[in-house]
């Protein structure tokens, strides 16, 4: 087990981020989910006894040139299957992105830090209205409202509530980043980035990437959350496990053919 607690002089802020990130994480079961045991509350801080996470994020496993194809679907099919869950219990992570993501020796993938989390009002991922935020972003250099900026949906950059369909745009930023090694929305400045979320088009996959893989990145990338994969699923599917709910508007087109 291990122990996460807040770092000196975080005061009131930090110390609801901490318990909102237990309580997030602890209404879910899943094994590609950190377990949180318990939280301790005292005079003395506030704590998080949580499962003992081995191995290395994502950060620090992806090579320059990118993962290779069966290694990058291993870890994708696992992230979907836990985004999945989280969704189906109304929780919408926010900051999925290769830190959260951690890989352990033996290949079992844990997505962690809940501590952006928003809950939906009781409410599934196919419904997705009337989220209500839980807290507010940490500071850093990168970061804009909720998140990571480099990983962030269109709408949550704009300020718009963020549903699962959010979660499924930054998983596809994390699957395009592990099949190529770069990400497909970077900057020299904020600005940049922003520009580069809200207006361009990822550079393609590179050849070796099959089609149909192609097009779920793609659509998991849609700018528009109408148009883009309404949640993940990680079971099934061609690519290695990988499956996407089409967009409604993609399901109506197809019952008109």
């Amino acid at each position: 087990m291990a122990l996460k607690t807040l770092p000196p002089g975080e005061g009131a802020e930090g110390r609801s981020r901490l318990l909102e990130e237990a309580q997030a994480a602890s209404a879910l079961n899943h094994p590609n989910i950190v377990t949180v045991h318990q939280v301790i509350r005292g005079d003395d801080g506030d704590f998080i006894v949580m499962e003992l996470v081995s191995g290395r994020t994502l950060d620090r496993i992806v090579p320059r040139h990118g993962l290779p194809l069966g290694e990058a679907l291993r870890i994708a099919v696992q992230v979907a299957s836990a985004l999945e869950t989280a969704h189906a219990a109304g929780i919408v992570h926010r900051d999925i992105k290769p830190r959260n993501v951690a890989v352990e020796d033996g290949g079992r993938v844990q997505v962690l830090d809940f501590g952006l989390a928003t809950l939906t009002a009781g409410v599934g991922p196919e419904q997705g209205a009337d989220l209500s935020a839980l807290t507010t972003a940490a500071a850093s250099p990168v970061q804009g409202p909720a998140g990571t900026l480099r990983y962030m949906s269109p709408e949550q950059i704009q300020g718009h509530p963020p549903d699962a369909r959010s979660d499924v745009f930054s998983f596809g930023v994390l699957l395009y980043e592990m099949l190529t090694g770069r990400r497909p929305f970077d900057g020299d400045s904020n600005a940049s980035v922003v520009a580069a979320v809200l207006k361009h088009e990822p550079e393609p996959l590179p050849g070796d990437v099959p089609p149909e893989l192609g097009r779920l990145v793609r659509l998991c990338l849609r700018k528009e959350p109408a148009r883009r994969a309404r949640h993940t699923a990680g079971t099934g599917g061609a690519e290695g496990g990988l499956r996407f709910r089409k967009p409604r508007c993609a399901e109506r087109d197809d019952s008109r053919r």
